[in-house]
């Protein structure tokens, strides 16, 4: 307990599933936490929760997708709590603007919408981008932390979700430049790539008939991993000084999956 200490962080699309999860670790290891997402009914609820757990927490109603919302989040964030030190970049919409989605659905490449591409990457890659430019001049100079989401369907290649896989191998890739060019600054810079049962992988699979079956057998463990056991963790890792030596890497929790052929 308290490895967070001292520590402050926002967490995007905290309000449900891996979000929610690093959220509530990080206020149980004692870190001050913005717990941010689009909806104000989840943000409420999960900074309750942390409350409840003896933890402080601030709640902003944000789209990661709009600029001028990242950059306020962050104001927000150093107003309360006086300072920034680790910044999770795990919220990514789906669908479009006017219809969302709660996962990706699947689109062959010939066919595949221009709108639905550009919310992915407005949400995904630029999104993140958006947030480690608004945290870097916090983050500098103290240790800070990182932390952006990649994807085993990118990695993997998984068809039907081009522009989902494109904007999560795109993170990978900007994660690796920003912990190139940051090392010189005591920033860390790394990416986790989940194999976790969430709301949005359940979304997913009823799309797909088999497909979790097919993926469960890839996963030398014999399991996906739990919200509540497995993601918070490693979260904290990358967010401690354990981790200070860290940087530029992909994270893979996921039950050893990426060994499959």
């Amino acid at each position: 307990m308290g490895r967070l200490s001292g520590r402050v962080a926002i967490v995007t699309g905290a309000g449900r599933g891996i979000g929610r999860a690093i959220a509530l670790e990080y206020g149980r290891e004692g870190a001050q936490v913005t717990v941010a997402s689009r909806t104000a009914s989840t943000v409420d609820q999960v900074v309750t929760e942390i409350e409840a757990q003896g933890g402080e927490a601030l709640g902003v109603v944000v789209d990661v997708g709009e600029r001028d919302q990242v950059d306020g989040m962050v104001s927000k964030t150093v107003e309360r709590f006086g300072r920034l030190d680790i910044l999770v970049n795990n919220a990514q919409g789906f669908g479009t603007k006017d219809e969302p989605e709660s996962s990706p659905g699947y689109r062959p490449i010939e066919s595949f919408p221009e709108d639905v591409w550009d919310l992915t990457f407005q949400t995904g890659l630029k999104a993140t981008l958006y947030a480690m430019q608004a945290a870097f001049p916090h983050l500098q100079g103290r240790g800070g932390k990182i932390i952006n989401f990649g994807s085993g369907n990118g990695i993997a290649a998984m068809k039907g979700t081009a522009a989902y896989n494109a904007t999560k191998e795109a993170i990978r890739a900007l994660s690796r430049t920003a912990a190139a060019e940051w090392g010189k600054h005591g920033i860390t810079v790394n990416v986790v790539v989940p194999t976790i049962l969430t709301d949005s992988a359940e979304a997913f699979f009823e799309e797909r008939p088999g497909i979790r079956e097919k993926l469960a057998g890839g996963i030398p463990l014999c399991r996906f991993g739990d919200l509540d056991r497995d993601i918070g963790p490693v979260a904290v890792f990358l967010a401690s000084t354990d981790s200070d030596y860290v940087t530029g890497q992909t994270i893979h929790v996921d039950g050893g999956q990426i060994l499959r052929p």
